[in-house]
């Protein structure tokens, strides 16, 4: 593995375990305040929301750019 794949934190994590970890963290309500995104308010599940976040670049950004926020706060 070389030095820079080492430190992206979003190396080797799939969106689906991205996706638990925030909403372990954040719960639904808040990550729907975070990034205000129908999936994450209305009805919400992991299911729907891989769905959506895989077909829509702009909102995966949003929630990679959360997630790595999270793990650089530790």
């Amino acid at each position: 593995m070389n030095d820079a794949a080492s430190r992206d934190p979003l190396h080797g994590v799939t969106l689906e375990r991205l996706l638990n970890e925030l909403v372990a963290h954040y719960g639904w309500d808040e990550l729907g305040r975070r990034i205000d995104i129908r999936c994450f308010n209305v009805d919400p599940s992991i299911a729907s929301s891989l769905k959506f976040l895989r077909r829509t670049p702009w909102a995966r950004a949003q929630v990679e750019a959360l997630y790595v926020e999270l793990v650089r706060r530790g």
